[in-house]
């Protein structure tokens, strides 16, 4: 019982001491920071791209996981 204790406890020291040391930085490669400085003077085509092309990347995983979720429960369903 104290073993378990003592385990969570390290654990969620060790996560608010990670959590806490961490700097704020700007995680943006240069190829695209310049294209986008460019874009925002002759127009939004090259933003919105990225915008859009940042969408698709997000929501790809997603519905993989949903279709997964689905053929599983129907698959549990059919026992």
């Amino acid at each position: 019982m104290i073993k378990k204790y003592i385990f969570w406890l390290g654990c969620f020291l060790l996560v608010v001491l990670l959590t806490l040391q961490a700097e704020p930085t700007q995680a943006q490669c240069a190829m695209c920071t310049a294209s986008v400085e460019s874009s925002s003077q002759s127009g939004d085509s090259i933003a919105n791209g990225l915008n859009k092309g940042i969408l698709y990347l997000m929501a790809v995983p997603y519905i993989i996981a949903c279709c997964v979720g689905f053929f599983w429960y129907k698959y549990s369903r059919k026992k």
